[in-house]
This record gives structure tokens, C-alpha cells and sequence, in this order.
């Protein structure tokens, strides 16, 4: 595969290399020296349409740890809010010398667009597009979990890097929040199942998108209930995208403060989740919202470690798309 487009587009097998590929990564970056030649003399474009903090800095750091040379492109200040078309930009960016684009677009098939319009020959890297798909935050999602699941002992597992090779075959994991407007819950769902484990999706009915009859999941609209059925080795707390809701009319729930109480992790649903349950977040966080300061700062929660796992994925992730020949996704 020349481009990461979306989480279903991987194999079992090619998740898994991604997977061993960034925990390799993430132990070059104990050294004292992090930064690797790997890609020495190769660009990557970061082709920003939207707001991005995370994402955005984890791409950037990922190929300068490569040793590849970044251009920063965003939306805000271009020839974009001149009335610019994504063809002319793409054709700038090649006419520039461009090895690799990473692109986050709030349209959904941008990315697919990029890559297969014809106006571009390199590899194209889907850093979200609109609610479709987001596969290198469910690659990394997929990292923090696997570091800490461990089939049949999940109370022992500390958080080492996983043997290379394991998949999450057996692990449960809750979904929580705006799923309809959610790219990592879609790429998640993919992903997650591709790879071994059982996904529960948790929402109001009006927060989940319509058509879900194909898609590999369970789902429940009582967070109580699931916590107690599913017994998760993870809870994933979803961004509340108040931005999108407000963009469509708004309405989706009566009130932040009855979303909360009914859907937000809270210390007591922290409490009744299982001892080894940890909790997880895309981030950035509504804090009070989906979820309390307290659950977000338990000791249990990975949210931090999310961020630094995007890194070692996106590295790998380059390496795969412009390095190793015999590897290619």
C-alpha cells in the first residue's frame, strides 16, 4: 500500500508491523541522541486545513526525528483564503519537491482525493478527515492498549513495550461519546477489531450516525450498564464536538450538564470500571464535560502516554512509506 489513507484499508498483518515498527521507534528515543538519518534529504508537507495542535506537532516531530526536512502548510494565511483549489495547492507542493504529504482536511475523502486524483506520485498520510477516518490516532490508540493488555493477565501488565508480533485478540474495549461526528471512533472500530478485539460503542441514539447495521461493533446507549457487562479493559472518552454540533444546528442533547451526568467518566464510573481498566482520550479534552478532572488525572489513565505513543506510530509510519522498500505498507 503507497498511502495510509484509512484504518480499514490495514491488513491484521500490516497493523501489526506498524505496530512493531513504532515500538522500535520508541526505543531509539531513549537515547541520548533521538534523531535517526533515516530520511535524510526527504521533505514532508504538512497540508493543514484544519485546527491542529497534537496531531500537527506529533507529524512534525516524528519526521525531524527521521532527519527529514518539514514544511508546515496551513489553511489560515494561504492562497486557500484567496479561493485557491486543492489541485493547485497539491501541484504547489510537488512543484516545492515534496517526498511526502501528511493532510488534514475537514472534507471527508480529501485524503483519497490526494492520493489518487492523479495531481501528486507520493505518499499521502490521512491526518483526519472530516467524521471519516483518522488511522494514525487509532495506530496509536492501538500501541497504548496493547502496552498494557496482556490476554488472560491484564492485572500484571505494566505498560513495557509489547512482544513483538501480539495483537489485542481478546481485549475489551468501550467507546464513549460523539460518535457520530468522530473519525477515531470509526478508524478505532476498525482498527481495534481487525486486530483481535470485542468494541463497544456507548452514545445517546442521537449521537450515533445512521447505517451502523455493517459495522463490527456492539452498541449501547446506557454507559452503567456497559461498564458493568462488558467489564473493559479500556475506556475510551470521546471529544464532545461542539464545533460540528453547532455547525449542523446544535440539539444533539438537552444540556452539557445531563451529558455529563448520563455519558461523562466521572470518579465513580472510574471506580466501577475494573481495576486494570485503563482510561483513554484522543484528546484535547472537554474537561467537566465527557470527562472529570479526576478520572482524566487518575493513575490509571493513559491520555499523557497516548501523545507520546502518536510520535513512535508516526514515525513508523514514514519509515514504512518512504524508507524500508522491502516493508511497504
Amino acid at each position: 500500500m503507497k498511502h495510509l489513507l484509512s484504518a480499514k484499508d490495514l491488513t491484521h498483518d500490516e497493523a501489526v508491523m506498524v505496530l512493531d515498527t513504532a515500538e522500535a521507534m520508541a526505543a531509539t528515543q531513549s537515547h541520548a541522541v533521538k534523531k535517526l538519518p533515516t530520511l535524510r534529504g526527504k521533505t514532508v508537507v504538512n497540508l493543514f486545513f484544519e485546527d491542529s495542535t497534537r496531531t500537527r506537532l506529533s507529524f512534525e516531530a516524528a519526521a525531524k526525528r527521521l532527519s527529514a526536512d518539514v514544511i508546515n502548510f496551513s489553511a489560515k494565511g494561504s492562497s486557500l483564503s484567496k479561493g485557491e483549489s486543492l489541485k493547485d495547492t497539491a501541484q504547489t507542493i510537488m512543484a516545492m519537491g515534496a517526498d511526502a504529504v501528511v493532510v488534514r482536511h475537514s472534507a471527508c475523502g480529501a485524503a483519497h482525493l490526494l492520493a489518487h486524483a492523479g495531481w501528486i506520485n507520493v505518499p499521502v498520510l490521512n491526518a483526519g478527515d472530516g467524521t471519516h477516518q483518522h488511522p494514525t490516532q487509532a495506530l496509536l490508540d492501538a500501541m497504548t492498549l496493547r502496552r498494557w493488555y496482556i490476554p488472560g493477565a491484564p492485572a500484571t501488565a505494566d505498560g513495557s513495550p509489547a512482544p513483538q508480533g501480539r495483537d489485542l485478540e481478546g481485549a475489551r474495549v468501550i467507546i464513549v461519546g460523539d460518535v457520530l461526528h468522530s473519525r477515531v471512533a470509526r478508524s478505532n472500530v476498525d482498527l481495534l477489531t481487525a486486530l483481535g478485539a470485542q468494541v463497544t460503542l456507548v452514545a445517546p441514539p442521537t449521537l450515533l450516525p445512521v447505517g451502523m447495521d455493517d459495522w463490527p461493533c456492539e452498541v449501547s446507549y446506557n454507559l452503567d450498564e456497559a461498564l458493568e457487562e462488558v467489564q473493559p479493559d479500556a475506556v475510551m472518552m470521546l471529544r464532545v464536538q461542539r464545533e460540528r454540533m453547532s455547525a449542523a444546528g446544535g440539539g444533539f442533547f438537552p444540556s452539557p450538564a445531563e451529558y455529563s451526568s448520563v455519558y461523562g467518566l466521572n470518579s465513580a464510573r472510574r471506580r466501577a470500571m475494573p481495576e486494570h481498566a485503563i482510561v483513554m482520550h484522543p484528546g484535547p479534552m472537554n474537561r467537566g464535560l465527557e470527562i472529570t478532572a479526576e478520572a482524566a488525572d487518575d493513575p490509571r489513565s493513559r491520555i499523557i502516554e497516548q501523545v507520546g505513543n502518536g510520535v513512535s506510530v508516526r514515525m513508523a509510519a514514514l519509515y514504512l512509506l518512504l524508507a524500508d522498500e522491502g516493508n511497504q505498507l
